[in-house]
C-alpha cells in the first residue's frame, strides 16, 4: 500500500513540512501503535533528511514503546556526538546498535540456484536472509525504515529492502550480496531499479520476511543551486510500490549524464560522511562510467582514517 507520495525537481520540502506528512500518514494508519522500531541509516547518510523524519516519529509516538535501530551494515557505530547532530532532539537512549557479527536472526535461505539465475550464470551460493534479532523479538507494532533513494554501485538504488537485509544483516549476507554486485558488474547495476542484488532481497521479502510490519519513508534528494541538499520526493509505503516510485524519480535527478567521457575528474569526499575506504570507494564507483579509459581521477578525503 502506498500512503504517501510527491515528487517534482522543482519541489522544496522543508522540515516543518516533512514533520508534518509524517504526523499525517501516521494519525491516520498508525495511531494505536504503541510499540515502534524505527531503521534510519548512520551518520554517512545526514543529507537524506532521515534525522528530521525519525525526530518527527519519535514525537508523534512520544507516549510509545520506541526503539532505534541505525542501519549500520558493517559501519562503525554512531557516536553520542553524531546522533545529536543527525537525529535532534531525540533521547539517544532509544538507540541501539547493529552488531554484524552477533545480534542476528536468520530468517531462511536463498537457494544457490537462483542466485546463479539472477547473475546470469556467474555465481551460486546459498545467501542467508539475516536481520537483527530485534526486528523479531522485539514484538514491535510497526517497523518504519527510513532512508534515501539513490543511486548505488551494488544494488542499483539504495534503500527499501537493502535497509533490512543489509542495513541490519550479518556477515555473510553483507559480503555475499557486495560480491554478487562486483561479479555481475558495477556498470551494469548503477542507476538501474531492478539489479541482481535487488531481486535477492526481494524473494528474501517475499518468502521470510512478510511478518514483519515494515513500513518504508523513502526520500529523494538533489543539491541546490548552492550545492544544499534538498528533499525533492517524499514516498511511504508498505510494499514494492514506494520503491518503484522513488527510483524512478531518483533516476531523473540524481543520474547525471555527460556529452563525452571525462578526462580528469576531481571528487571531494566530505569528511562528515566519508571516513572509510569501504565508504571512500564511492568516488571510484560512482564516477567510473564517466570517465574516459586512462582517466585520471584525483580524489581528496580529508575524513580518512
Amino acid at each position: 500500500m502506498l500512503y504517501y507520495e510527491n515528487c517534482g525537481k522543482n519541489l522544496l520540502f522543508s522540515h516543518e513540512k516533512l514533520k508534518q506528512i509524517v504526523f499525517e500518514v501516521l494519525e491516520k494508519h498508525f495511531s494505536t501503535s504503541k510499540k515502534i522500531l524505527i531503521l534510519p541509516p548512520d551518520i554517512t547518510r545526514i543529507h537524506s533528511k532521515a534525522g528530521i523524519l525519525t525526530a518527527a516519529a519519535v514525537e508523534y509516538f512520544s507516549g510509545s514503546e520506541i526503539d532505534i535501530l541505525p542501519a549500520l551494515g558493517t559501519h562503525v557505530p554512531m557516536t553520542l556526538q553524531e546522533i545529536h547532530l543527525m537525529f535532534p532532539g531525540v533521547n539517544a537512549s532509544y538507540f541501539h546498535d547493529h552488531n554484524w557479527r552477533k545480534d542476528l536472526i536468520k530468517l531462511g535461505t536463498v537457494p544457490g540456484e537462483y542466485v546463479e539465475e539472477v547473475s546470469q550464470g556467474k555465481l551460486h551460493f546459498d545467501w542467508p536472509a539475516q536481520v537483527n534479532s530485534l526486528l523479531v523479538e522485539g514484538q514491535h507494532d510497526v517497523i518504519f525504515s527510513i532512508g534515501q533513494v539513490v543511486p548505488h554501485e551494488v544494488i542499483g538504488f539504495a534503500n527499501h529492502n537493502k535497509n533490512i537485509f543489509i542495513g541490519t544483516g550479518g556477515a555473510e549476507a553483507i559480503h555475499k550480496s557486495h560480491f554478487l554486485g562486483a561479479a555481475y558488474g558495477m556498470e551494469r547495476i548503477m542507476g538501474r531499479i531492478e539489479s541482481p542484488v535487488r531481486s535477492v532481497l526481494n524473494y528474501a521479502t517475499d518468502h521470510f520476511a512478510k511478518d514483519l510490519p515494515v513500513v518504508y519513508i523513502l526520500t529523494v534528494v538533489e543539491p541546490d543551486e548552492l550545492g544544499v541538499p534538498q528533499v525533492r520526493g517524499l514516498f511511504i509505503g508498505d510494499g514494492y510500490e514506494c520503491y518503484i516510485k522513488a527510483a524512478e524519480f531518483s533516476k531523473q535527478i540524481n543520474c547525471i549524464h555527460l556529452p563525452e567521457p571525462l578526462k580528469r575528474a576531481v571528487v571531494y569526499l566530505d569528511p562528515q560522511e566519508y571516513r572509510s575506504t569501504w565508504l571512500g570507494n564511492k568516488a571510484i564507483y560512482r564516477t567510473r562510467l564517466a570517465l574516459a579509459d586512462d582517466a585520471e581521477l584525483t580524489i581528496i578525503a580529508p575524513g580518512l582514517k
